[in-house]
């Protein structure tokens, strides 16, 4: 299934924020310019770019002033208030915590090099994965237990974490391993009947009831975010906002990557 679109949901935020840099931005005024809901526009943008939406117009605005401020810009209070900020006290700690630096030391410095700037993204035509139609799916409520992360980079390290469980985990429900998209980010774990015993380290997800639309990713796990912008800015798709998951079956061999795998989003029932 071709779910191409001339203009995706993240392509319309990256435009957006870039336009309004210097401007209050806001999740619901980018969604509203994107033309999406905010969780929509959430998971689109993330499989886009690799960041939350409001991490990267963040990103992005003390980027450009820390370029300023490089450049020599004597007027700090002017490059806060161009970049969104009310107070140099409110521009300073943001910076700071960007960076790890004061905007008077960057200047000092006369240079960005050794900052970790966040560059203007934009979409390339290789993020387009060819998606066969998903098959609907009547998924079953469901508990997951496992480990989480709110940053994408930390996903891999994640799952060698996870892999010495799978399969000894009690109460352990199949021999999947399930990594489940939430609100707060990403848990790698497996299903289990019973959560009651779950402490320490380990979290959970409820899953719920729902109809899913199942699509196959068959490539390298590696390219797994390819299919996951196919999916989230093709358009026709109606998500509920529930959690999505991967689910791991047999055939996928987690030292190598290959093998395959499925994405399962719950969607508004017909």
């Amino acid at each position: 299934m071709d779910m191409r679109t001339s203009e995706t949901a993240a392509g319309k935020a990256l435009w957006f924020i870039e336009s309004h840099i210097g401007e209050e931005l806001t999740l619901e005024r980018v969604a509203e310019a994107s033309g999406v809901g905010k969780y929509h526009l959430t998971r689109a943008f993330g499989a886009a770019t690799g960041y939350p939406v409001m991490r990267y117009a963040r990103g992005r605005r003390l980027t450009e002033a820390a370029r300023r401020m490089a450049g020599g810009a004597g007027d700090i209070l002017a490059v806060a208030v161009e970049a969104g900020y009310g107070s140099h006290e409110a521009f300073t700690r943001a910076f700071r915590e960007e960076f790890g630096v004061t905007p008077e030391g960057v200047r000092e410095l006369g240079s960005v090099a050794g900052l970790t700037v966040v560059e203007a993204q934009r979409l390339e035509e290789g993020m387009w994965e060819g998606l066969a139609a998903p098959r609907m799916v009547d998924g079953e409520a469901r508990w997951v237990v496992g480990l989480g992360t709110g940053e994408s980079a930390e996903i891999p390290g994640l799952w060698q974490r996870v892999g010495p469980h799978i399969g000894r985990f009690p109460g352990q429900v199949g021999r999947e391993a399930y990594g489940v998209c939430h609100s707060e980010g990403y848990l790698a774990g497996v299903a289990v009947r019973d959560v009651s015993r779950v402490g320490g380290e380990w979290g959970r997800v409820r899953l719920v009831a729902a109809r899913y639309a199942v699509f196959r990713h068959s490539g390298h796990v590696s390219t797994v975010r390819r299919t996951w912008f196919t999916i989230w800015n093709g358009g026709g798709l109606r998500p509920t906002g529930a959690p999505e998951f991967e689910l791991y079956g047999a055939d996928f061999d987690g030292s190598t990557g290959w093998g395959g795998f499925e994405i399962w989003v719950p969607v508004a029932s017909e």
